[in-house]
């Protein structure tokens, strides 16, 4: 009995010096804890300036692979090349934000950039104000099309938008009877070619188009209502919202983008291309996507669109300077878009 009980009071002595060597390991890992707390609170400004770093270091990588990546010839090309694609997506982040998918802008942008160079040429080079204004309502009418199709006949917008895709594309066809529209205006020209103070004027329409984009979804009524919609749209048509009018609404915007970037191509390009904007949807929601702007709908926003835009441009640019084919580009995008995918379904 007197040696179990001393066995009992060494394993007790043992247990207890344990505790204090535990307790003394926790006291002096406390600055360690305190780090890693400062380290957590770290995260939700690396999840906001996450977009920021990736185009960052894909810029770099690119710089350190080229040496003519990094030149201001080659940052002015960019930055115009992701302009047309910078402003169709950032009409399709509208319709996205509401649970919604806008296939048709490559072929809208087809129709609108025909159409404007058509009545440039057909007026002796004059009037260029019309034909834009042509340009840009035939976007807005194709994508009021599609938002109709979408709210009242309550087809699925990946069908209704589709369909638009190939009926503006035979449209483009049909109008200019499968020819290009070479031929335009010196001022017509200017758009897509001219600059002002040394920077592009596509570039220009990009962040302008930008500028108010940012203000109509964080500032107004309207853009409160389009978070809304696509957060729960039962719950914001019980509040009093018009669901469709809303939706409605972001088609318009939508295809009067497209209408704009068409009008810029085109441009670009001198001449009004029937095969113009092939694949064009595919960038633009590429660009949304790897933004950060939610499938689901509710979530988003332009500065992600803007830099995934960029991002977008930048690895074309570089993979361009560097000779690599332009198949293996359309894979590494299609792979970005599902990794993109699949990160928003991690975070939710």
């Amino acid at each position: 009995m007197s040696g179990s009980k001393s066995f009992k009071k060494l394993v007790l002595r043992m247990r207890s010096k344990r505790g204090v060597e535990v307790v003394t390991n926790v006291v002096s890992s406390v600055p360690t804890v305190a780090r890693l707390k400062s380290i957590a609170a770290l995260g939700p400004y690396l999840k906001s300036f996450s977009i920021v770093i990736v185009f960052v270091v894909i810029s770099a990588f690119f710089a350190l692979a080229n040496e003519y990546f990094m030149t201001w010839l080659n940052w002015v090309n960019l930055l115009r090349q992701s302009s047309i694609n910078g402003v169709l997506a950032i009409g399709v982040t509208f319709v996205i934000l509401t649970k919604g998918i806008d296939l048709s802008v490559g072929s809208v942008m087809a129709l609108a950039g025909m159409i404007a160079a058509s009545l440039v040429t057909s007026t002796n080079q004059h009037f260029v104000l019309w034909a834009v204004l042509a340009g840009l309502g035939t976007g807005a009418a194709l994508g009021l099309v599609n938002g109709v199709i979408v709210t009242t006949f309550n087809v699925p917008p990946f069908v209704a938008t589709l369909g638009m895709l190939s009926m503006a594309r035979g449209l483009t066809l049909i109008f200019s009877e499968g020819r290009p529209v070479p031929n335009l205006s010196e001022s017509f020209r200017w758009i897509g070619g001219g600059s002002v103070a040394g920077v592009p004027v596509p570039v220009l329409i990009l962040f302008l188009v930008f500028a108010i984009g940012w203000v109509v979804l964080s500032y107004t009524t309207f853009g409160r209502y389009v978070y809304a919609v696509g957060g729960n749209d039962k719950a914001a048509r019980t509040s009093g919202i018009s669901t469709r009018s809303v939706i409605a609404s972001t088609y318009v915007i939508s295809g009067l983008l497209a209408g704009l970037a068409g009008l810029v191509l085109t441009s670009r390009t001198t001449a009004a291309l029937p095969q113009a904007g092939i694949g064009y949807e595919l960038d633009a929601i590429a660009a949304v996507v790897i933004g950060g702007t939610s499938l689901a709908g509710g979530r988003g926003s332009l500065v992600g669109t803007l830099f995934g835009a960029l991002i977008i441009g930048t690895i074309n640019n570089g993979m361009d300077l560097m000779g690599v084919s332009s198949y293996y580009q359309q894979l590494l995008k299609g792979a970005i878009i599902v990794v993109a995918v699949m990160l928003d379904q991690f975070r939710k």
